[in-house]
């Protein structure tokens, strides 16, 4: 257990007690690094999907004096190279006024200790925003590395027929 003032840290994996909880954390992360407001109940399914099918990840909580006040969430990758998996640390939130006293880390340590347990775990990965120097140190002093890969994406929109009309009518306006 780590001490912050007024109590000590417990780390354990979260349930269905910890939902609304893991709802709003996420909804202030996503708000809070990268200035996008969350519709609260398509956070409130993606939430209770990973906490209904083992095969998506699952969420590690960490309490003081009975207050959840951070959390981080794993999911995996498959690793054909090495026959094993990669646990992919996500959605990393800490409530602001205990950051900087070890929350993270003891969610960290929490899960690499689970994580090594596991045979057919070979790892454990993170993305950080390549600004967060803060971030980024925390997770050096962690022993964790940076990687030679850059990471790439295509998010396809939740809406795609709104996109289309748009695009259709931009078309049209084209041609005529």
């Amino acid at each position: 257990m780590t001490s912050v003032p007024g109590g000590s840290i417990q780390v354990r994996p979260a349930s269905q007690l910890h939902i609304d909880n893991i709802i709003d954390f996420n909804i202030a992360m996503a708000l809070e690094t990268e200035g996008k407001d969350l519709d609260p109940e398509t956070v409130r399914e993606g939430v209770l999907a990973v906490c209904n099918r083992d095969d998506l990840g699952f969420y590690v909580i960490a309490e003081c004096s009975g207050r959840s006040i951070g959390q981080l969430l794993i999911t995996y990758e498959w690793s054909d190279w090495r026959n094993a998996l990669f646990w992919w640390i996500q959605s990393v939130y800490v409530r602001p006024e205990y950051r900087r006293q070890g929350v993270y880390k003891a969610l960290h340590y929490y899960v690499s200790e689970c994580a090594r347990q596991q045979d057919e775990v070979c790892g454990l990965r993170l993305y950080v925003d390549k600004d967060n120097r803060i971030a980024q140190g925390v997770y050096s002093g962690l022993q964790m590395r940076p990687t030679h890969y850059d990471m790439y994406e295509i998010e396809f929109n939740t809406n795609p027929v709104v996109d289309v009309r748009v695009e259709l009518e931009e078309i049209e306006e084209d041609v005529t």
